[in-house]
């Protein structure tokens, strides 16, 4: 079975929000377009807490955009963003969320980040997103969603590495490009290993 995946279609990563993805609300309209063929729908949620160490204001010295040694990983500084409860961390609301039939959180451990939908940036720990899969029978996904270089990239790399058969539609997809190419260079590494761009 072929599931959709929706990633972090959240306000905080459309225009008006703490870290908005260029365009990032162009995606909402695919999404709600091609949910109704999906027996399966499961969105990601970025879900911070306040205290995040991935914020810039959380690391003393921080700017935006450093890179930080953050348990023994490098991690990008970011804007405080998709903070649990808050209108930033809601879903875009025009994107049709009565479609989702599962909604992974993700980015809650305040030590460690977590880009992909399926595990922590370092892969300690593990989502409930693949068992929830398993348990529906889904051996293929569809992904879309924000940002192409970072979520949507991590995701669809780990659902590979996991065994899932992977597919992205770059019309859903918008990326932070916080190095001018990074959306572009990151749908030609999912390339590389097998994903399907479409």
């Amino acid at each position: 079975m072929r599931a959709l995946l929706v990633i972090d279609i959240q306000n905080d990563f459309c225009p008006g929000g703490a870290l908005a993805v260029p365009g990032g609300d162009a995606v909402v309209a695919v999404a709600n377009r091609l949910m109704p063929q999906y027996a399966v729908v499961v969105a990601t949620q970025d879900w911070h807490p306040k205290s995040h160490r991935s914020f810039a204001v959380n690391n003393p010295g921080a700017k935006v955009h450093d890179i930080r040694d953050l348990d023994g990983l490098q991690q990008m500084m970011w804007p405080v963003h998709c903070v649990q409860g808050t209108r930033g961390a809601e879903f875009h609301p025009t994107l049709d969320t009565s479609r989702f039939t599962h909604v992974t959180r993700k980015g809650t451990d305040p030590v460690i980040d977590s880009y992909s939908g399926f595990f922590d940036n370092g892969h300690r720990k593990q989502t409930d997103l693949s068992k929830e899969l398993r348990r529906r029978g889904v051996d293929s996904v569809d992904i879309l969603g924000l940002a192409t270089d970072y979520c949507v990239k991590f995701t669809a790399l780990d659902a590979r590495d996991l065994g899932f058969t992977v597919r992205v539609f770059s019309e859903g997809c918008r990326g932070v490009d916080v190095t001018p190419g990074d959306a572009q260079r990151a749908l030609e590494e999912m390339r590389s290993v097998g994903i399907a761009i479409v």
